[in-house]
């Protein structure tokens, strides 16, 4: 009698959710143990306690699996950091945008992830490409958003809102997650992290923020 043919999952399952993850979460383990190339589906399927049936319906390939583990860590990323409130002060938003940030990219286990990613960016890069859109290219745009609906409002000078957005989050990055990600340095402290981004926002305050009451010298009204 032939074999009975696996169905896809049910997304909307909770069975299926809770399979999905395990999946994930076991295969994340071994990316970051044995890298990309090392890691094959019947170790994956090992690792995750499941079968190597099982962890076909759910993905196809290492490649898609790898895809969905970036792409869950970018929209984590996205939903816990980048996210504003318009009508509380700029300085609070982007005090609290920095260390978050900071803090998000040098957790424990956070890095190797990163350089998984770029190592086989070379020979995949249309995988490099999804995760940079998925990521920081998704995080300048939301910060973009940010700052146009703050010039709208006034709060902000006119300016080129994209340039600025980058510029803030590397300017928080740069003496932090930087030198982490070249083996340079440890993660930073929290005094570390909260110099760099007091820093890193008032030099961007005192660039684009409408002061009230400033001379006319200054370019304010």
């Amino acid at each position: 009698m032939a074999a009975q043919r696996l169905q896809k999952p049910d997304p909307a399952s909770g069975r299926d959710s809770k399979k999905r993850r395990q999946i994930m979460e076991g295969a994340r383990r071994l990316f970051l143990a044995q890298g990309f190339d090392a890691a094959s589906m019947n170790a994956i399927a090992q690792e995750a306690g499941v079968s190597k049936g099982t962890l076909y319906v759910y993905f196809e390939n290492k490649e898609e699996l790898f895809e969905a583990i970036v792409e869950e860590q970018c929209a984590e990323q996205a939903e816990q950091i980048f996210t504003f409130e318009t009508n509380e002060d700029i300085e609070v938003v982007l005090t609290r945008l920095g260390r978050e940030f900071v803090r998000f990219l040098c957790r424990p286990g956070g890095l190797p992830a990163l350089r998984t990613v770029i190592a086989i960016a070379v020979r995949m890069p249309e995988l490099g490409a999804k995760f940079y859109l998925a990521g920081p290219a998704r995080g300048i745009a939301s910060l973009k958003g940010y700052f146009e609906d703050q010039v709208k409002a006034g709060v902000l000078k006119p300016h080129d809102c994209e340039i600025a957005a980058a510029q803030f989050i590397e300017s928080c990055l740069s003496l932090t997650f930087r030198p982490m990600l070249y083996n340079f340095a440890g993660p930073p402290t929290e005094a570390r992290i909260e110099r760099v981004v007091e820093m890193a926002v008032h030099t961007f305050l005192a660039a684009y923020k409408v002061w009230r009451g400033a001379t006319s010298e200054q370019g304010e009204p």
